[in-house]
């Protein structure tokens, strides 16, 4: 029989609008899950709830208003992602497996919602490019703090504050549509283009900020 699985991984998260809102959920919507329903469950309904948004997004081509499925499917996945951890370590269920679903779920939720972005009328795929791969790369950092110091080290911006960027940018592509407000040579700047880019200036900092911080760590360690 295979040992039990505990993770021993140390979470490390400087957002305290992430923790604040983690203890909320923990408090008043983590008690009342189903026994029946597993961690790997919960991934799954948030998984459901980032492909519905994902979808919603390129309905939009059809009429700005599909961005209100947006809204729904992005806080489907944001509650469904702070409760899937809580299950499995209040109820002793955690499980690499268990891990992997979420992690895999999540960089691919925000891949492909960033570039279904792109492909409406709302945000130029150009911008879009640039931030889709974001979420993917800075897992690599966070990977191997785990790997090589046993520390899953959360970005300063984490989960919720790139929700809240989605969210804006949805509610902001219903009110101001694709109106181009200024032009760089042939290129019509878009507000979601705008809202993007505002977007990538931290994110982009602090995936380069870790990424030399691991380095360095990293380069400590071998001389010892």
């Amino acid at each position: 029989m295979s040992e039990k699985y505990t993770n021993p991984v140390k979470k490390m998260i400087p957002s305290k609008l992430e923790t604040g809102f983690q203890q909320f959920l923990y408090k008043h919507v983590g008690k009342h899950i189903p026994k029946s329903l597993t961690p790997n469950d919960v991934t799954l309904i948030g998984a459901l709830g980032g492909l519905f948004a994902v979808v919603s997004t390129l309905l939009a081509n059809v009429s700005p208003l599909f961005f209100i499925g947006t809204l729904l499917g992005l806080a489907i996945h944001l509650v469904a992602d702070d409760l899937d951890g809580y299950v499995a370590r209040s109820r002793g269920m955690s499980s690499r497996a268990g891990a992997y679903f979420d992690l895999i779920t999540d960089v691919l939720f925000s891949t492909f919602l960033i570039l279904s972005f792109g492909l409406t009328p709302y945000c130029n795929m150009a911008v879009a490019a640039f931030g889709a791969p974001l979420y993917g790369v800075m897992n690599v950092t966070m990977m191997n703090y785990i790997i090589y110091f046993n520390e899953f080290q959360f970005p300063r911006l984490g989960p919720i504050e790139a929700h809240i960027a989605y969210a804006a940018a949805a509610v902001l592509a219903m009110v101001f549509g694709d109106r181009e407000w200024f032009f760089i040579g042939s290129f019509g700047v878009k507000t979601l283009d705008i809202v993007m880019f505002v977007g990538m200036l931290p994110m982009y900092y602090e995936m380069i900020r870790m990424a030399i911080r691991l380095f360095n760590r990293l380069k400590e360690a071998d001389g010892k």
